[in-house]
C-alpha cells in the first residue's frame, strides 16, 4: 500500500491543473532547446568558447525537463506519487543535480563574460575552447557531487509537503545537525556565491558599458557594435536573472520549512513556488528568440517535411561566414557567436 507521505494533499482539480502546466512547460522546454541545440549543431564551424556555456544551459533545462517532467505530470494527474521511494529518489536527485549544473553555469556564464569584456584585445583571445570544456567538465561533477550527498548520509531526499513531487528533505532537518550542516553549506555554496557572483558580474559589466555609452551620448551615432553590445548585456542579465527569479521563492519557502512545521504552510502555497521554479526550463530559448534575429532566422529553417526529414541536418548554402565584430571605442569590446544580432546589412556576431 502506498505510504501517506506519497499522497496528494492537493484537491484533484489543483493536481490535473499541474500536470497540465507542467505538460505546456515541458514542451516548451523540450521543443525551445532542441531548437538552440540543433542551431548550434547547424553551426557548429562557427562556435566560440562562450558559446560552449549556452549550449551546456540548454543541455540542463532539457535534462531536467526529460528524466523529471513526465514523472511529475504522471504523478499529479495520478493524485499520489508513481513509483513510491526508490522513484522518489531518483526525482530529487535529478532536480538538484541539473539545479546546481544550470546555476553553474549561468555563474561561469557571468565571470567569463566579464573576463571578455574587462581584457585588452591582445589578451582576450586567451579564453580557448579547451579551458571552457574544462569549466563544464567541473560544473557537471560539482553538481554530481552535491547530488551524491544526501545518498551517502549528508542530508537526504524525501516528497514535497503537497505529495506529488520530491526534493531535498527540508522539514526533516529542523533537529538534525548533520542536515542543518548540509543545507547550510548548500545554501552558501550552490545558492547564495553563485548568485552574488552573478550579481557583481554583470552590474560590473553594465556599470563599463554606462560610461562608455556617455563618452558616445548620441545612442543613433553609437557604433553598431555598441548597440549590439547593449543589446547582449541585457539578455544576459535577463537569462541569469530569469533563473533566479524563478528560484527565489521556492528557496525561501524552503527556507522557511527549515525552522517551522510544513503545517504552517499550506499545500498550495508550496505547489505554486515549485511550479514557477520548474518553469524556469523554458524562458532561455524565448529570450534567445526576442532578441536574436540569428536565431530567429535559423529557428525557421528548422523544418520538418514527410519523413520527419530535418534541414538543419543539410549543409550551409549561402557560403556566407559569420564573423566577429570588433568595436574600437573606450573599451575595445569584441565578441563573437553564432547567436548574433543583426541589424541592417551588418553581418556583426556577438556572443552570450
Amino acid at each position: 500500500m502506498m505510504e501517506d507521505k506519497f499522497a496528494s494533499t492537493l484537491h484533484p482539480l489543483v493536481d490535473y491543473g499541474a500536470g497540465i502546466f507542467l505538460l505546456i512547460v515541458a514542451i516548451l522546454t523540450v521543443v525551445g532547446n532542441v531548437a538552440v541545440l540543433a542551431t548550434a549543431v547547424k553551426c557548429s564551424s562557427h562556435l566560440k568558447s562562450p558559446d560552449l556555456l549556452t549550449i551546456n544551459l540548454a543541455v540542463t533545462d532539457l535534462g531536467m525537463a526529460v528524466s523529471m517532467y513526465p514523472l511529475a505530470i504522471a504523478s499529479a494527474w495520478n493524485h499520489a506519487w508513481i513509483g513510491g521511494h526508490p522513484s522518489c529518489l531518483y526525482y530529487a536527485l535529478m532536480g538538484f543535480f541539473f539545479g546546481v549544473a544550470s546555476m553553474m553555469t549561468l555563474t561561469a556564464m557571468a565571470v567569463i563574460r566579464y573576463l571578455v569584456t574587462s581584457t585588452t584585445t591582445t589578451n582576450r583571445n586567451t579564453i580557448k575552447k579547451r579551458a571552457v570544456y574544462m569549466v563544464i567538465m567541473c560544473i557537471w561533477l560539482y553538481a554530481l557531487l552535491w547530488a551524491i550527498f544526501p545518498l551517502i548520509g549528508w542530508g537526504h531526499y524525501g516528497p514535497e509537503p503537497f505529495g506529488i513531487s520530491c526534493t531535498i528533505a527540508w522539514s526533516e532537518f529542523q533537529n538534525s545537525p548533520n542536515g542543518f550542516s548540509f543545507i547550510l553549506s548548500m545554501f552558501i555554496l550552490c545558492t547564495i556565491t553563485p548568485a552574488t557572483t552573478i550579481i557583481t558580474c554583470y552590474t560590473t559589466i553594465a556599470w563599463k558599458l554606462h560610461k562608455a555609452y556617455q563618452e558616445i551620448q548620441n545612442y543613433d551615432k553609437m557604433p553598431n557594435a555598441a548597440k549590439i553590445e547593449k543589446k547582449l548585456t541585457l539578455m544576459a542579465v535577463l537569462v541569469s536573472f530569469g533563473f533566479l527569479l524563478a528560484w527565489m521563492p521556492y528557496a525561501i519557502v524552503s527556507f522557511w520549512s527549515m525552522f517551522h512545521s510544513t503545517a504552517s504552510i499550506p499545500p498550495i502555497v508550496s505547489l505554486l513556488p515549485c511550479l514557477f521554479a520548474k518553469s524556469s526550463t523554458a524562458f532561455n530559448p524565448i529570450l534567445y528568440y526576442m532578441f536574436s534575429k540569428t536565431f530567429r532566422q535559423k529557428v525557421k529553417q528548422l523544418k520538418c517535411c514527410c519523413g520527419w526529414r530535418i534541414h538543419f541536418l543539410q549543409p550551409e548554402v549561402s557560403g556566407e561566414p559569420a564573423v566577429s565584430v570588433i568595436w574600437t571605442g573606450r573599451d575595445n569590446m569584441q565578441m563573437s557567436s553564432v547567436f548574433k544580432f543583426n541589424k541592417g546589412q551588418s553581418n556583426s556576431t556577438v556572443t552570450q
